[in-house]
């Protein structure tokens, strides 16, 4: 078991004109689930790739359990990586392949399929270790590719994406089962995925990127609760934030049709143009009817789509308030049974507000 640190590291590959990775620094503790989450193009598989020796680092420096790795082979490592495409030899059976690194390292035999065993019976593939993996699911390669890591026993675990490849239920189910066994064999593990729902029922601490650059580092409440830019306002949680642009000006916030107080760091008799986030659940949800005289202090929307989920629902909906998104999205009482076309006022509680700054994306409200 070791920490990993990425100290200023970057990748700039040849030709480029800006680095796939910059000036990316980052602690990962003994021991931790971290998980870097962002889009397509974001850096955080080259910075998984980097870890694993499989990329250059073309400056700054990355260490494991203290020890500069930054130009060691991967073999020197100690580090196990498991693939999106699970990687799997077709002609050896689940023992030979989950033992097949054990067999080059020159293991013992009889040590090597004691690895092998101890592994099948964590990941519940011991009556499959003797299958081809063409006779396997695609959860059980996955835990095969796994059993492999596993029977290494290295310092980290580098995961890439690796239940892309999988359905929807069992991708539910497969990222329980890597959560329960990372925290028995307390390994320490970088995991890389773009999902950010799995993101933030995975890890120990979320590191959010975006074009190259570390975005944020918490847990996923921190990340949900206090999202230090708009980027990853907008990126952590589903459905996405709500974000208005509005300004504030004599120690209140205006956006859309909606006027309130702001926190006492914020009062200014200057305009500052802002961004106004509000979570899903951040609205009470009232009617015309509900609202009477009080339209003014409301967003309304025409509702355009109901998600039924049973006991809660989201609506989405539009609105022609100036500075709204183009879908407006709320957390409802299942049973109230909103329909397409109600027309709905949205009331922003005031302590749900995320403001930040409309010119940097940077956090505002305290």
């Amino acid at each position: 078991m070791a920490t990993v640190t990425f100290d200023h590291t970057q990748r700039l590959y040849d030709g480029a004109d800006t680095p796939a990775v910059d000036d990316f620094t980052l602690e990962v503790d003994d021991g931790e689930f971290m998980v870097l989450v962002g889009p397509s193009g974001s850096g955080k598989s080259t910075s998984l790739r980097m870890l694993a020796g499989l990329e250059d680092v073309t400056a700054g420096h990355i260490l494991i359990g203290g020890r500069d790795v930054t130009h060691l082979p991967p073999r020197d490592r100690d580090i196990a990586m498991v693939f999106q495409n699970y990687a799997l030899y077709p002609h050896m059976t689940v023992a030979d392949n989950m033992g097949f690194a054990l067999k080059m390292a020159k293991v013992e035999k009889h040590e090597r399929e004691g690895r092998v065993r101890e592994a099948a019976k964590l990941l519940d593939l011991e009556e499959y270790l003797s299958r081809k993996p063409r006779a396997l699911s695609g959860g059980q390669r996955q835990r095969v590719a796994m059993g492999r890591a596993i029977v290494r026993r290295p310092q980290v675990f580098c995961m890439d994406e690796p239940l892309s490849n999988l359905d929807a239920k069992l991708r539910v189910a497969t990222r329980s089962q890597i959560v329960s066994l990372q925290q028995r064999l307390e390994v320490t593990t970088v995991y890389v995925t773009h999902d950010q729902t799995e993101a933030m029922t995975m890890g120990d601490r979320i590191a959010v990127m975006d074009q190259g650059r570390l975005q944020q580092v918490g847990t996923p409440l921190d990340l949900y609760d206090r999202p230090d830019n708009v980027f990853v306002a907008g990126f952590i949680g589903s459905p996405a934030m709500n974000l208005f642009t509005g300004e504030v000006t004599d120690g209140t916030v205006h956006f859309g049709q909606v006027s309130l107080p702001v926190t006492r760091d914020l009062e200014s008799s200057a305009t500052r143009e802002v961004v106004v986030g509000v979570r899903p659940e951040g609205w009470r949800v009232g009617s015309d009817d509900e609202d009477g005289g009080t339209p003014e202090i409301a967003v309304p929307i025409t509702v355009t789509l109901v998600e039924e989920l049973g006991s809660e629902a989201f609506v989405y909906g539009t609105s022609d308030v100036a500075g709204s998104p183009e879908h407006v999205v709320v957390h409802a009482d299942g049973q109230r049974n909103h329909h397409k076309g109600e027309t709905l006022r949205l009331h922003p509680r005031p302590d749900r507000l995320h403001i930040f700054d409309a010119r940097t994306g940077t956090r505002l409200s305290s």
